[in-house]
């Protein structure tokens, strides 16, 4: 048997007579030679059109944005479980910082190592839009000038790795589709979606930025989900898509049923005619995603479009969608790419061109629904107010500088702004069908006495609002987390206290702790002292 010829097999093999062969070699020549043909400082939008490695996808990004230096910059957002990078690339006028009113978006690949076609259609959106914008195309121009848009093209680039040492003709439904640590990360996330279902009833209770339990500290929490979650608290998302494969749908949230016995069941958010409209604006653009008459993987979504609620498909706990949701500002739909997790080469210029169009206007589609400031009598932002809309119990809460962001379909809305200290301040609004942009809708708010509150009050507050800044509060993460021998630990998060007593290795809990996990209550961290 040939040796996967994506693999840089040189590395393994003396000759061809050893099994090293390239049937991509010839175009891959031509290739090179039209590149070396090129001027360094003529943009043109050549794509190379194949896989990449970790080494190699890394270098695109840190090209790509060197060449437009002056609209993208790459970050990391930490380390995978074996310490490769979480490399991220975003694109807009001022790289490096949060602009007033200007909606941040992100596109997230490869969660899942062996679905890979969504790693390769990030890498090739990232050279489109650096070429598109020098090249003065004027849609691409206005995109990154009005939008803060961050990719990460792999989450997951250490179960890449194992399906890529398969190759696409012999990789299967689950070689390298886990972590390192065998550990599914879109099962990794905190389950904040059950602690909705059993707490919804409550008259006060938030179904918005739901903090993280205690209890989920204490689980095997992947180094990859940790950077996300730090990585979606410290920016503020308005809307987020998740590249995977095995199917031809996008689906949305919730993942979760209401229903515990129920696998199958219709679990809407209250922001459900939103994530519909989200799901249709990429169904529609794709080439034949929303087509009825398109094969399909084995599921029917006939009827649907080619979209479909998440759990109403299948139903599962703990995925970064959900998260997104009931955790932070952030509407992030699942993109499922096609049956084939891992095509051929052959097939990637024709999925390009395929999604190309969708990625597009599924960025663009963050230009919607309201957004404004929220400011006091002296002019100064709000940060933390809440935004709210009637007949939907979901809020969004402003950010640094008091600026929001809020998707809503056309229609007519009545709009609240409050905070702590302030008044609140309410207003009708009509959004037409067809707008090309944002309304723009500010809040002054006046401040006023706090009014006190009964006991019961604080009791409800204190396992709910009070708790949301609380991440990782015990140092589980950084004091158990794998670190390589000789390398410095990563320091700790300000403001956040450790456990005394909790230094060491990982312990294993003892036999009742399930007990209290599973539950879903906070569980008595104070008795593990003597374990």
């Amino acid at each position: 048997m040939a040796w996967p010829y994506f693999l840089d097999c040189d590395r393994f093999f003396a000759s061809e007579q050893e099994g090293c062969h390239d049937p991509l070699a010839p175009l891959r020549a031509r290739q090179e030679v039209a590149f070396s043909n090129l001027s360094p400082d003529e943009p043109s939008t050549i794509i190379q059109f194949t896989y990449h490695s970790n080494a190699q996808m890394y270098n695109v990004l840190k090209r790509t944005a060197a060449k437009c230096s002056h609209i993208s910059r790459t970050y990391s957002i930490g380390r995978s479980t074996e310490g490769k990078d979480l490399l991220a690339i975003e694109f807009t006028d001022n790289p490096g910082g949060h602009e007033l009113l200007e909606p941040e978006i992100k596109l997230v690949g490869n969660m899942h190592g062996n679905e890979v076609l969504g790693r390769q259609l990030l890498l090739y959106l990232a050279q489109y839009l650096c070429s598109e914008y020098l090249l003065g195309n004027q849609r691409i121009q206005t995109l990154v000038n009005t939008t803060r848009i961050h990719i990460l093209a792999s989450m997951n680039p250490d179960g890449y790795e194992l399906a890529a040492a398969e190759g696409h003709e012999l990789n299967g439904w689950t070689v390298g589709r886990t972590n390192a640590q065998n550990l599914d990360l879109n099962r990794n996330f905190p389950d904040l979606t059950s602690i909705l279902y059993r707490n919804r009833r409550i008259k006060r209770f938030r179904t918005d930025h739901i903090p993280i339990p205690d209890s989920y500290w204490f689980g095997k929490v992947a180094s990859e989900t940790y950077a996300v979650m730090k990585w979606i608290r410290s920016v503020p998302f308005v809307q987020s898509a998740s590249l995977h494969g095995g199917e031809l749908v996008i689906s949305y949230p919730f993942d979760f049923s209401r229903h515990l016995h129920e696998e199958r069941m219709f679990s809407p958010t209250p922001d459900e005619q939103a994530f519909k409209q989200l799901a249709r604006t990429y169904a529609d653009s794709h080439a034949s995603m929303a087509d009825n008459n398109t094969e399909r993987c084995g599921a029917s979504f006939i009827r649907s479009g080619g979209i479909i609620n998440g759990a109403l498909w299948y139903s599962f706990p703990g995925g970064m969608s959900d998260f997104n949701y009931l955790h932070t500002n952030c509407l992030e739909i699942t993109v499922e790419l096609g049956c084939d997790k891992f095509p051929s080469e052959e097939e990637l210029y024709p999925e390009w061109l395929r999604n190309k169009e969708a990625l597009l206007s599924f960025m663009e589609s963050v230009h919607r629904g309201i957004k404004g400031v929220v400011k006091d009598e002296e002019g100064y932002g709000i940060k933390g107010a809440s935004i709210s809309v009637r007949g939907i119990r979901k809020d969004v809460t402003t950010a640094e500088d008091g600026d929001y962001w809020r998707l809503m379909n056309s229609g007519t809305h009545i709009i609240t702004a409050s905070a702590k200290g302030y008044s609140k301040v309410s207003k009708r609004i009509y959004l037409p069908a067809h707008m090309e942009k944002a309304g723009r809708v500010n809040f002054v708010l006046k401040k006023v006495p706090v009014q006190p509150v009964g006991p019961d009050y604080h009791l409800f507050l204190s396992s709910s609002l009070d708790t949301y800044d609380r991440f990782d509060p015990y140092n589980h993460f950084q004091s158990y987390g794998r670190s390589e021998p000789g390398e410095p630990r990563e320091p700790r998060e300000p403001g956040m206290g450790g456990e005394p007593g909790m230094g060491g290795e990982r312990q294993e809990k003892p036999w009742w702790w399930n007990y209290f996990t599973q539950a879903g209550v906070s569980a008595p961290t104070w008795l593990l002292r003597n374990f």
